[in-house]
C-alpha cells in the first residue's frame, strides 16, 4: 500500500551564506534560507519546493536572529525516492 522512502543519495556541502548580508538587515535569515533552498535544488537538480530545510538547520540559521545569519554551514543532504531532499544541519 503505501512505499517507504529510500535514501538513493547522501551528500555533504558547506554553503557559503555571505550573500545574504547583501540584503537589507531585516531580511537576512530569510533570504539564507531561500539561498540553501536554491543552492541544494541546483546541485540535486530538483524544485526548489522540493527541498525540506530540517529543524537544526533552520534553527542554526536563525539563532543570532534575522539580523546575523551565519556566513556559512556544514550540512548533510538525502534524497529520497520520491524526489523529496532532506537538508540538515551537520554534527
Amino acid at each position: 500500500m503505501s512505499e517507504e522512502k529510500k535514501v538513493v543519495l547522501t551528500r555533504e556541502y558547506i554553503i557559503n551564506l555571505r550573500r545574504a548580508y547583501v540584503v537589507s538587515r531585516t531580511k537576512r535569515a530569510k533570504y539564507a534560507v531561500g539561498l540553501v533552498r536554491r543552492f541544494i535544488a541546483r546541485h540535486l537538480k530538483v524544485e526548489p519546493k522540493a527541498v525540506k530545510i530540517g529543524q537544526r538547520l533552520n534553527m542554526a540559521i536563525w539563532s543570532r536572529s534575522i539580523e546575523k545569519p551565519p556566513r556559512k554551514v556544514h550540512v548533510v543532504v538525502e534524497k529520497y525516492s520520491d524526489g523529496v531532499v532532506k537538508v540538515e544541519l551537520k554534527e
